[in-house]
């Protein structure tokens, strides 16, 4: 046995683990010990010790959630149980967040690929592709939708799957997520109906879109300063937006209506940017969404409210 450096509690090595922990229950229970002790964030995905602890054991016996609960007590591999404690060890000394350590990530209820390209999947816009954005759309859906700053591609792929018969281009300015974004597009098999885009902004995007959805980087300095160790992993260039986290958001407001059809819709995430962002344009009429999972600062515009306040994103 070895000693922690930060107490006098004994710690066992990882082969004593590996010998010790028969069960996915034991597991379980060893890995959200952990996690409570190392006093990690969770919130890519994950929202307590306890949930991150099966979403890491699960994730790496590549067993389903809704997995039978009597699979708890099957004794398992050697192999499978160091791969437990070599992931719960990394996530507790490196910080790195638990779906780049797995590779994968759930949206909308979709598995995508991820890693530090792009960012983990977290929007609360799930809950609007899962939906069909019927609020909008009630009878007819989107013909035509761009996910805008889309990183690996999540809302726009699962709104594809979600609508059959829409077409969809992600857009971003980073090649190296686009990349990602294209390996999800071959994960889902849409390549013809799903094309990834190099733009900055709408300057690559040709053409008008019925839905336009963006959770573009909108992190103010204040908040990019104090993130916790975990963000740190995931490109800078997609959470910070300036001072007031709305350099991009601006740019969306008076360029979006350019590229919507008459019917069209604009929905963007802001996060806690929200409260700079009606300081800014206290005119115009937001209107912010409410999710059953929680959730806060997404608004919808329409292209006529586009067109109404259009001076005030001059």
């Amino acid at each position: 046995m070895s000693l922690r450096n930060d107490s006098s509690t004994l710690t066992l090595s990882d082969d004593e683990l590996r010998d010790g922990l028969v069960t996915l229950r034991d597991c379980l229970r060893w890995a959200a010990s952990e996690f409570h002790l190392a006093g990690l964030f969770h919130g890519h995905g994950t929202d307590s010790p306890w949930d991150e602890a099966v979403a890491l054991t699960l994730g790496a016996l590549h067993l389903p959630w809704n997995v039978d609960p009597a699979v708890l007590d099957a004794r398992l591999l050697p192999m499978e149980r160091s791969r437990i404690v070599a992931l719960v060890r990394e996530r507790v000394t490196t910080r790195r967040p638990l779906p780049y350590l797995l590779g994968e990530a759930f949206f909308a209820g979709f598995p995508f690929d991820v890693d530090e390209r792009v960012l983990i999947p977290r929007s609360p816009i799930a809950e609007l592709v899962e939906h069909g954005f019927a609020a909008w759309f009630p009878e007819e859906p989107p013909a035509r939708v761009l996910d805008l700053c889309t990183g690996s591609g999540c809302i726009g792929i699962a709104a594809a799957l979600h609508l059959p018969t829409c077409e969809v281009d992600l857009g971003d300015i980073s090649e190296e997520a686009l990349a990602v974004a294209r390996q999800n597009i071959s994960r889902h098999d849409l390549g013809e109906r799903v094309r990834a885009v190099h733009s900055d902004l709408f300057a690559g995007l040709p053409g008008r879109y019925d839905l336009i959805v963006s959770n573009p980087p909108y992190v103010d300095a204040r908040d990019l300063a104090t993130m916790p160790a975990e963000f740190r992993h995931e490109p800078a260039l997609a959470l910070g937006a300036g001072a007031d986290g709305l350099d991009i958001v601006r740019r969306i407001l008076r360029e979006a209506r350019d590229h919507l059809t008459e019917r069209g819709v604009l929905i963007v995430e802001v996060g806690n940017s929200d409260r700079h962002l009606e300081a800014a344009f206290p005119e115009v009429p937001f209107l912010w969404l409410e999710f059953e999972r929680g959730g806060q600062g997404v608004f919808a515009l329409t292209a006529d409210e586009l067109d109404a306040h259009a001076a005030s994103f001059a």
